[in-house]
């Protein structure tokens, strides 16, 4: 279940419905998926591509993507610190970025041209579409594993093209994790543990 967070405003949201409605006036499309059962998360790519062949055709139709793959991300990923090191400064990309998480975690950090910073923290069944020139940076979460499906219409446009002003060091690439409490949302900063609680899992 995504979780939505609005570091300067120590705002929270964990519904999917709110959190598709905070992020529409930014041109942002959310969707939450079935996901449960569908398919084992760590099929083939064919596989995976084939039980959500509905969900990716209505996306490619609508949008105009031509191709779709699943990428996967893990701890022993060859080159990973090099590939996250790309990602996770402030950049844009030239066409629109689409994932969809089959397994693992991450979070997107959005700078919109009006309104604050905000997070998406985002896990199996999450379907973000970021349009293309929209000021953003990812991180992977503790466990430092994804697999998602993507969609482009030329994956020639996600090269990043990184912003002059970038505010992501401003930023701790936090994932909360369900037991995020409302109210205490990811600071600048160091962090504090709510009382009782594990400190929660940082990005790489």
């Amino acid at each position: 279940m995504a979780i939505l967070t609005v570091p300067d405003q120590g705002r929270r949201l964990d519904d999917p419905r709110e959190i598709a409605a905070y992020l529409k006036p930014y041109g942002i499309t959310y969707e939450r998926w079935t996901a449960d059962g569908r398919v084992d998360p760590d099929a083939s790519p064919e596989a995976v591509l084939a039980a959500y062949a509905p969900e990716v055709e209505r996306l490619q139709r609508a949008g105009g993507y031509r191709t779709a793959d699943v990428m996967q991300v893990r701890p022993d990923t060859p080159g990973l610190e090099a590939m996250l090191a790309k990602f996770n400064k402030e950049h844009t990309h030239s066409e629109d970025e689409v994932r969809f998480v089959v397994k693992g975690r991450g979070v997107f950090h959005i700078r919109p041209e009006t309104g604050p910073v905000f997070a998406l923290e985002m896990d199996a069944g999450d379907l973000i579409n970021v349009p293309a020139g929209t000021r953003h940076w990812f991180d992977l979460c503790g466990d430092r594993t994804i697999r998602a499906i993507r969609l482009f219409q030329d994956a020639v446009g996600w090269t990043p093209y990184y912003v002059k002003d970038g505010v992501h060091d401003r930023y701790t690439p936090v994932c909360w994790g369900p037991a995020f409490l409302p109210g205490v949302g990811p600071r600048r900063g160091p962090q504090a543990a709510p009382p009782g609680s594990s400190p929660p899992p940082t990005a790489p």
